[in-house]
């Protein structure tokens, strides 16, 4: 018999890898599955005490009002626009992801909100809420809503609720936003 070296063992063992691994089961970019869809539908943030959360997820963001914390989060010390913490709520299936959470890219302006998009943000006391990305990310930036639709006392422990509106709407009372505002929080 024949004494079979180490390098030897090495040089056989990687053949059989390499032969292992030539086969035809390996995917190609056309049999890549196609990227999932994110939820660009909704967005929440919460202003508050120098922090700004952010969601894309109504559950995390209910269990983040009940409870004033998140189970999982993405902190970003500094990044917003007034040097806040922002601090992203994640979802279980979000909290080992690197990239593709929805509520990320849309903040970074690297997700657009879908045309039928809902936003609330809780500030300084208030709701307000918006019908697009766009409303909201500047409402961020400026600190205000220039054009709105107030209702005093109607957010669900009595807060002002502050509907945004563009230069299309501003003469009327936002109804369909009113009424998917109160659907959402079960007024």
């Amino acid at each position: 018999m024949k004494k079979v070296t180490l390098p030897m063992l090495g040089v056989i063992a990687a053949s059989v890898l390499l032969t292992a691994c030539g086969g035809s089961n390996v995917k190609t970019d056309d049999a890549m599955p196609a990227k999932a869809s994110m939820n660009n539908d909704d967005l929440y943030e919460v202003h508050d005490e120098g922090r700004i959360y952010v969601f894309d997820d109504r559950d995390v963001y209910e269990d983040f009002l009940s409870v004033g914390e998140t189970s999982y989060r993405k902190v970003r010390i500094g990044d917003g626009p007034r040097g806040e913490t922002v601090v992203f709520g994640l979802t279980n299936e979000d909290k080992k992801k690197m990239s593709g959470i929805a509520s990320v890219e849309m903040y970074d302006g690297e997700l657009n909100g879908a045309e039928d998009f809902y936003g609330e943000m809780r500030m300084e006391g208030r709701i307000y809420v918006f019908q697009s990305l766009e409303e909201m990310n500047t409402a961020r930036t400026v600190g205000e809503v220039p054009l709105r639709f107030t209702s005093i006392g109607s957010g669900p422990n009595g807060e002002t609720v502050v509907y945004a509106l563009n230069s299309d709407n501003k003469k009327k009372e936002p109804t369909a936003l009113v009424e998917k505002f109160k659907a959402a929080n079960g007024l």
